[in-house]
């Protein structure tokens, strides 16, 4: 019978005499990591595993059996999805901040209706400081998806992506009912993008193109 990955490294940790501070140190993590290992509360990732198999210049093979590497490899996997996704979000938030510059706003000047950008959109004064409020909201959301996308946990980059919708769809619902459609038709394009739809349908519409 296959010894789990807990016993095995807290025996090959004793093995060369090493405390589970030691080791968080020659792998550059917390101890509390490696105390969660050696407990059966966790595994690390595959960047994690493969530290350990130089540290003790074991296969990363004999440390875990097939399918728990499997299994390891799918969480990276999809680790890796949701900070990609973060960072789209982010950038599709922050790029909110063009609005400002961008002609997409209707100034009426008696004659005729021109586009202006929001630095000289005159009309309508609690409209206007609400468009930079929520160009605002949606830019520092931007900022702090793409922080969170690096440093923190799937769980708030859950919550964070969930936020980034509901506040992206009020800024939708707000400059639709101004009648902005420039800024609203680019806000929605760019809701499509945070949801995957344009990808998720030529994904789809691939393989059959074939």
């Amino acid at each position: 019978m296959q010894t789990e990955f807990n016993k095995k490294l807290q025996q090959l940790r004793k093995e060369n005499g090493l405390t589970q501070e030691q080791l968080s140190e020659k792998l550059h993590i917390s101890r509390t990591a490696v105390s969660k290992w050696e407990s059966g509360r966790g595994f690390p990732n595959i960047e994690a595993l493969k530290n350990i198999s130089r540290v003790f210049t074991v296969p990363v093979d004999d440390l875990l059996s097939n399918s728990e590497l499997h299994s390891i490899e799918q969480k990276d996997s999809l680790r890796k999805k949701d900070s990609l996704q973060t960072f789209v979000f982010g950038l599709c938030d922050f790029s909110v901040l063009s609005f400002i510059f961008l002609p997409l706003y209707g100034e009426n000047t008696g004659s005729c209706i021109k586009a202006v950008n929001l630095l000289h959109y005159t009309q309508l004064w609690y409209m206007r400081v609400s468009f930079y409020l929520m160009t605002a909201l949606l830019c520092m959301t931007g900022i702090a998806e793409t922080v969170i996308g690096f440093f923190c946990s799937l769980k708030w980059q859950h919550r964070c992506r969930i936020y980034s919708l509901i506040l992206h769809s009020v800024t939708i619902l707000l400059f639709a009912a101004a009648r902005e459609p420039y800024a609203t038709s680019l806000l929605f394009i760019l809701i499509l993008i945070k949801t995957g739809i344009p990808f998720k349908k030529a994904a789809r519409n691939g393989p059959a193109a074939r």
